[in-house]
């Protein structure tokens, strides 16, 4: 069985995923354990819960691959979480994920986005920096802005809060109010949305794979902490 967590990155997941593998919630803290527990064979993190619960928790992680439990990160925690996890076996997927394993970035803030309710299909309230960034890139291969504008762009985008992030925020704090109209339509024309590319991504490698050998990498052993028995042995709630 394969289970994958997925939310505003690919509100969709449920319908282009099909049979091929479950589809569940945003992770949070506790949930890869529960898919391990219930007998999931590959999982797949693209979004995951982080403000109002904890977040996933590394260690869990580390317990999926020592079960022999492959585990690929993309898009958003998935991303961070394998950049972070890779040298024990978890397998990072796309852009973003490769732009953190290398250092080229490093603020988890960087995928964070306001959103929605997923009643509604987790509709975006704000702009996660990565597409900013890529929207920005494919922009300035176009030559369809200056370079002063571009550099401004990056600059107040990155010192807005992620909540506060939009196009109409970054012309404003840009000093290009006056050009608004123009500026948004080309913004909207040209976005990118490298979140979704890299969660596409995921999810075509997730339902060819097939288990073959284990996913543990390296020499390491899973230690069971108190902290970790603390969480492991509490009763499964439904």
């Amino acid at each position: 069985m394969k289970i994958l967590f997925a939310g505003p990155s690919l509100p969709d997941a449920a319908r282009l995923c099909g049979d091929a593998m479950r589809v569940r919630p945003p992770a949070a803290h506790s949930d890869v354990l529960a898919a391990v527990r219930d007998g999931a064979t590959a999982i797949g993190i693209i979004d995951g819960n982080f403000e109002h619960v904890a977040p996933v928790w590394h260690k869990e992680i580390l317990h999926a691959l020592d079960q022999g439990v492959a585990v690929f990160g993309a898009a958003s925690m998935g991303a961070l979480r394998a950049a972070e996890c890779d040298a024990f076996g978890m397998v990072g997927i796309g852009r973003i994920y490769e732009d953190y394993a290398s250092g080229r970035r490093v603020d988890d803030s960087d995928v964070a986005l306001l959103h929605g309710p997923a009643e509604l299909g987790y509709p975006a309230l704000s702009l996660p920096l990565v597409n900013v960034d890529a929207t920005l890139d494919r922009l300035e291969a176009d030559e369809a802005l200056d370079k002063l504008t571009l550099s401004r762009f990056r600059d107040v985008a990155r010192q807005l809060f992620y909540k506060d992030r939009t196009w109409s925020a970054i012309i404003e704090a840009a000093g290009k109010a006056a050009e608004r109209p123009q500026l948004l339509q080309l913004l909207h024309a040209t976005s990118v949305n490298r979140k979704r590319e890299d969660a596409l991504m995921l999810v075509r490698i997730l339902a060819d794979f097939t288990p073959q050998s284990p996913a543990k990498r390296g020499n390491w052993s899973f230690r069971a902490t108190s902290l970790w028995r603390s969480v492991a042995d509490q009763p499964e709630t439904s």
